[in-house]
C-alpha cells in the first residue's frame, strides 16, 4: 500500500474532479490517498506520505500563481517522490491565420509542468510521471475532454509502476 498525498490548486472544478477520480482509483487499487485543495493547506507542514502528487490548472501557459507560490514554499525532503498534473485549454486556432498550433507549438507554450518540475527538482525531489488533462477551449470555464477518466486511470498506473 502507498500513501499518496495530493494538492491541487483547482479553479473552475476540473483539477479538482481529477483529483477525486485519482482517489477512486488509487482507492480500488488498495492505495490510501488524501486530497486537498491549497487554499487550506501548509506547504511546510504537509504530511508524511510516500508519494505526493500536485496539479494546476495552465493560465497564460503557466501554472496558476497561487501554485506557484505553494510550490515554492514546499518543505520535504530531497529524494521524495512526486507526480504533476496539469489542465490545459485545448488547442484554438490561431486568430490572424486560423491554422492550428502543431503539438511542437503547444508544448513550446505549455510551461505548468515545466515550470513546477523546475522547483521540485530544485529541491531534490524525484518525478515519476505527469500527465495533461485537456479542457474543452469553447467557454471560460471549459469542462475536461471526453477520455479523461482513462487518462486519469492510466495516469495512476504509471506513479505506481514507477517503483
Amino acid at each position: 500500500m502507498v500513501g499518496i498525498e495530493l494538492y491541487h490548486a483547482s479553479k473552475f472544478g476540473n483539477g479538482a474532479k481529477v483529483a477525486e477520480e485519482l482517489r477512486r482509483v488509487m482507492d480500488a487499487r488498495g492505495h490510501q490517498m488524501n486530497v486537498h485543495h491549497i487554499d487550506g493547506a501548509k506547504p511546510r507542514e504537509m504530511p508524511r506520505a510516500d508519494l505526493y502528487i500536485f496539479g494546476s490548472p495552465t493560465r497564460f501557459g503557466r501554472p496558476i500563481g497561487s501554485m506557484r507560490r505553494f510550490i515554492k514554499k514546499v518543505s520535504l525532503p530531497p529524494g521524495t517522490k512526486y507526480a504533476i498534473f496539469a489542465t490545459h485549454a485545448d488547442a484554438v486556432p490561431d486568430k490572424k491565420t486560423g491554422k492550428m498550433p502543431t503539438e511542437e507549438e503547444l508544448n513550446r507554450l505549455r510551461k505548468t509542468i515545466p515550470n513546477l518540475d523546475e522547483v521540485l527538482k530544485g529541491k531534490g525531489l524525484v518525478k515519476v510521471a505527469d500527465e495533461v488533462f485537456n479542457v474543452s477551449a469553447d467557454a471560460m470555464k471549459g469542462q475536461l475532454k471526453e477520455g479523461w477518466q482513462g487518462k486519469a486511470e492510466e495516469f495512476a498506473t504509471s506513479i505506481l509502476s514507477s517503483g
